[in-house]
């Protein structure tokens, strides 16, 4: 598991839209098409502040020429992506890493989608995509507190998409939530994808708890809590190298490999990336990330958050 080489973009654009939000659109330094993307993918890019941090691609996978991002600009919390709104101008260099998708658009008649604030960035790619292709059997309703703070507003008035859209502005008011429940009250063939604030998406969640699970898919790339108070040291084997190491109490699976000479892929370190999904072959295991399935635990764990829950665990490197 190496690690990837970064990639050299500089950002060609940089303004402020919606009031609190930033977009930057990067292309190559060299000129050319950029890393070919699917419709839901990431890339991560390393910020001034040193960390990396996942944006969202908003263009179209049509479009190779250029990453389109949007950022929070004045409410983030994350000092990474602070500086990255704060710290570059156009023409500055960025390092980032190829693209990435664990918000795959899977093939569906119907589709649902669901987007809150900046969750609107892979959905808006998603919606180009099927356009591009013809398909005009989807919705998507986008919740924002108001006009002023719809991020691609202008984009999601065109004449193609604006007959797909439901906009809904709260106005700071918990009371003018929008009602999905009509959209979940009976299970249906329709593919559901969910990104926005943590409320929204487990109000999603307890909507469809009805439906199948491979129908509703949810982008959520909040840090999860990495170390826990409760925590306990642990062992690791490593089945290829024959190697057994103790992870302690206050340090992850990835952190300690690191430390003993292992060279392993990562990114967010935060649990919501996928960059370092590792195949579990034994132990009980204390999952903490936003990426794995159900399903998908059983056989594979994200050692950046993911821990034994005491005793040992089997991985396959």
């Amino acid at each position: 598991m190496m690690q990837t080489d970064f990639l050299n973009v500089v950002i060609t654009e940089k303004k402020v839209i919606a009031n609190d939000y930033c977009v930057l659109i990067l292309r190559s330094v060299h000129g050319g098409d950029l890393p070919e993307f699917s419709a839901g993918a990431h890339i991560s890019v390393k910020t001034p502040q040193g960390g990396m941090r996942h944006y969202s691609l908003a263009n179209s996978p049509l479009e190779r020429g250029h990453y389109l991002l949007a950022i929070n600009a004045y409410k983030v919390v994350r000092a990474a992506s602070l500086s990255l709104v704060k710290e570059t101008n156009i023409g500055d260099i960025l390092e980032i890493l190829p693209p990435e998708n664990n918000f795959e658009l899977v093939p569906a008649e119907e589709y649902l989608f669901i987007a809150g604030g900046i969750g609107i960035t892979p959905i808006l790619a998603m919606c180009r995509k099927l356009l591009s292709e013809g398909h005009e059997n989807f919705h998507l309703v986008y919740c924002t507190q108001s006009r002023e703070s719809t991020v691609f507003a202008d984009q999601l008035a065109e004449a193609g998409l604006a007959p797909h859209v439901t906009l809904h502005h709260d106005e700071g008011d918990i009371a003018n939530s929008y009602d999905f429940w009509p959209y979940f009250e009976t299970p249906a063939q329709t593919h559901v994808y969910c990104c926005g604030p943590k409320p929204m998406m487990e109000m999603v969640q307890d909507l469809s708890g009805h439906w199948p699970e491979s129908q509703i898919h949810f982008e959520d790339f909040n840090p999860v809590e990495v170390l826990q108070h409760d925590d306990v040291s642990f062992t690791v084997f490593l089945r290829k190298s024959n190697t057994r190491i103790t992870i302690p109490q206050d340090q992850t699976i990835l952190g300690t490999l690191r430390n003993h000479g292992y060279d392993l892929r990562s990114s967010c370190e935060s649990g919501t990336c996928g960059s370092c999904k590792t195949r579990l072959i034994a132990g009980e295991t204390d999952h903490r990330d936003l990426v794995l399935s159900n399903d998908e635990r059983e056989d594979f764990i994200m050692i950046c958050v993911s821990r034994a829950k005491g005793g040992e665990i089997t991985l396959d490197l």
